[in-house]
């Protein structure tokens, strides 16, 4: 297996692949993605700026997705932009002939897969942090597991959760709610998840210190020795 980190402006990734081949279409996948959206954020920069949801005037598919994504989680666009990224790159993995292929984004990840895979919970200081991970059936869809934490990484967070995990085939609304459930989300208050339809949302793991919260239908968790060093670290875009 190749794993190859990956950068392109505020784009800090890691890559998984069997070939080479599938590594280039996942960089291309994600530069094109990026440069619509540049493109898009050039003409219309309240797009990039607002924290509310957003009808952008534009037909491109990464722009729709995050705007389509982030209404229906009740956020601003760029709550979506490293999930809609890292699934335009596994797009074009998949187009390239993959069967197996993860992009992780900065903690959202977008994955195809025709084996199981581990996915460790990194929550900073939380106690079960680095120390469980998710075995992911094989994926013969693509599937976005997106996390949010208002105590890790650089992204603006509203909320007091250490981790909240989305997973859904929809990688732009896993990376949306993964923002809004992290903002709204407390020990005494989980009525945000009442807000989300099962139908394109499949499970929420969150983490708020020792208060764990489970929804929906989760991939088995087991016992795991994370090693940060494998974590893609930077901005989650």
């Amino acid at each position: 297996m190749i794993r190859e980190p990956f950068r392109f402006r505020e784009t800090i990734a890691t890559i998984l692949a069997d070939d080479p081949e599938h590594v280039a279409a996942a960089k291309e996948g994600m530069i094109q993605a990026r440069q619509v959206l540049e493109a898009y954020i050039a003409r219309d920069p309240f797009f990039q700026v607002t924290f509310d949801p957003y009808k952008p005037d534009s037909d491109e598919m990464i722009i729709k997705r995050m705007a389509d994504a982030t209404r229906k989680a009740g956020v601003g666009p760029m709550a979506a932009v490293a999930g809609a990224i890292a699934w335009a790159g596994v797009e074009a993995m998949v187009d390239a002939g993959a069967v197996f292929g993860v992009i992780d984004n900065g903690g959202d990840i977008a994955l195809t897969s025709d084996r199981p895979i581990r996915v460790g919970v990194h929550a900073g200081e939380a106690l079960l942090s680095n120390r469980i991970a998710f075995v992911v059936p094989p994926q013969n869809t693509i599937l976005g597991i997106c996390t949010s934490s208002a105590t890790v990484g650089p992204s603006i967070s509203f909320g007091m959760a250490d981790a909240v995990t989305i997973f859904s085939n929809n990688v732009a609304l896993a990376d949306a709610w993964a923002t809004s459930v992290c903002n709204q989300i407390r020990p005494e208050d989980k009525s945000v998840l009442g807000q989300i339809n099962p139908s394109e949302v499949s499970g929420v793991f969150a983490i708020m210190g020792e208060v764990v919260v489970k929804w929906g239908t989760l991939p088995p968790l087991v016992s795991a020795m994370v090693d940060e060093q494998l974590i893609s670290a930077g901005d989650r875009q």
